[in-house]
């Protein structure tokens, strides 16, 4: 794709418009960045807010909505609309790996990154990791393969984006602040498959109901056992053959934890990864922090720290994914949230809740319909009452299911109060 000539528009002057800027001068466009923002690190790029400009390509940030006022004023003096996403990859000639879903993707991401690395590729997670596919393209020498994590926001402006294998984990309603139906939500992540042939692959969570996709199809279940993958959330098996211990050789803990762990080894060896390879880069591995990280074990209880869970479908995927008897502790803002729906599971996973912080009331009225509840005020108290109720072999999960705002500044501060709360018991 020559720029030679050409002019591009970038909307957004974030980290992608940024590095999206450099790779179009780099390329020898002429390039305009538009944003109310001091576009820093591209002194050839002029600046300006507010007034569409006729352009050949108009590349938009994935923060940016696609579907609002601003897009479509540009769209009319543009040739061509795309995303930073979809333009860095028309200049990248590695292998890609595209994860997507509505949960797990960082960590299936970096467990992506790791096996590509062990097997010999020189890799770089990035995408909606954090680090734009603008800027791994302007590195020198270029990675060899991408971990590329993409968000439905990076998927609705792909044109030609076609990853060697996809990864579909999962699918449920969120950022219905940006789409108008769920079913629009799903068609911008289903968008990971347009481009892809009977060539290439995609790894699938088994009963997601997708429609019919052209790529070849492996898939992974912790429920049906016939799957190409499947775990009980300990073992992975391959083809029914155990291939992978996660809890004597990771941190990892969770049903959902081991569909990451499976999505990303079946990945790589649709590339040609060994599974020896795959092996040593999950050894010792532990998730992102404050997503059911393993904080220690104690008297046979573990301590998961899973902080990042601040709406109600995360609680739930969390306490879903547990294979041992649970004492959970929720509590925080009131959102105005209904967890009366959470009851029921409760009720199968759990031998006991303490719920703590501004909606610890009502929370624990909803919460002893199915389990014993113990009511506290802050999370120090809600650790120490976990500890007295939590049996030998049991989990305490930390999985608040609303945000953390009443007593922490985020879900981070929170999870690492909890993380030393945990440390310092004796």
């Amino acid at each position: 794709m020559s720029l030679h000539g050409k002019t591009v528009v970038i909307l957004g002057a974030g980290r992608s418009g940024r590095a999206a800027a450099s790779l179009a001068l780099r390329e020898g466009a002429t390039v305009h960045v538009h944003d109310a923002k001091a576009v820093e690190g591209c002194a050839e790029a002029t600046e300006e807010t507010g007034r569409a400009t006729t352009c050949d390509l108009l590349v938009v940030s994935p923060g940016i909505d696609t579907f609002g006022p601003l897009v479509a004023a540009y769209s009319e003096s543009a040739g061509e609309v795309i995303g930073e996403t979809e333009f860095a990859a028309r200049y990248y000639t590695g292998r890609i790996v595209g994860i997507t879903g509505t949960n797990g993707k960082t960590t299936t991401t970096e467990l992506v990154d790791r096996i590509l690395r062990a097997g010999g590729y020189d890799s770089v997670p990035c995408g909606n990791y954090g680090t734009p596919l603008s800027e791994v393209v302007l590195r020198d020498p270029v990675p060899t393969a991408v971990a590329l994590e993409l968000s439905s926001f990076q998927l609705e402006t792909i044109r030609t984006l076609k990853p060697d294998v996809s990864i579909w984990l999962n699918f449920a309603p969120d950022h219905m602040d940006r789409y108008p139906t769920v079913q629009s939500y799903f068609d911008a992540k289903f968008r990971i498959f347009e481009n892809q042939t009977a060539n290439e692959t995609a790894i699938v969570r088994t009963g997601e109901n997708l429609p019919p996709i052209k790529p070849q199809v492996v898939t992974f279940s912790t429920e049906d056992k016939t799957a190409d993958w499947f775990s009980d959330g300990r073992q992975l098996f391959r083809k029914g053959e155990p291939v992978f211990d996660l809890e004597s050789t990771t941190r990892m803990r969770g049903l959902h934890n081991a569909e990451n762990a499976m999505a990303a080894i079946a990945a790589c060896e649709a590339i040609g990864i060994s599974l020896d390879a795959a092996r040593t880069a999950l050894n010792g591995y532990a998730p992102p922090l404050h997503r059911c990280e393993l904080v220690r074990t104690l008297d046979g209880v573990e301590y998961l720290n899973d902080s990042k869970a601040t709406n109600l479908h995360a609680l739930e995927s969390a306490l879903r994914s547990q294979t041992r008897p649970v004492v959970l502790i929720a509590g925080g803002k009131e959102k105005g949230l209904d967890y009366a729906p959470v009851a029921p599971l409760l009720a199968k996973k759990a031998v006991a809740a303490v719920t703590y912080g501004q909606i610890g009331k009502p929370l624990a009225e909803i919460f002893a319909t199915a389990v014993p509840v113990e009511q506290t005020t802050t999370l120090e108290e809600a650790v120490s009452a976990a500890r007295r109720l939590a049996p030998r072999g049991s989990t305490v999960l930390l999985s608040p299911g609303t945000s953390s705002f009443d007593q922490f500044s985020g879900y981070e501060q929170r999870g690492d109060v909890f993380r030393e709360l945990v440390l310092n018991l004796r």
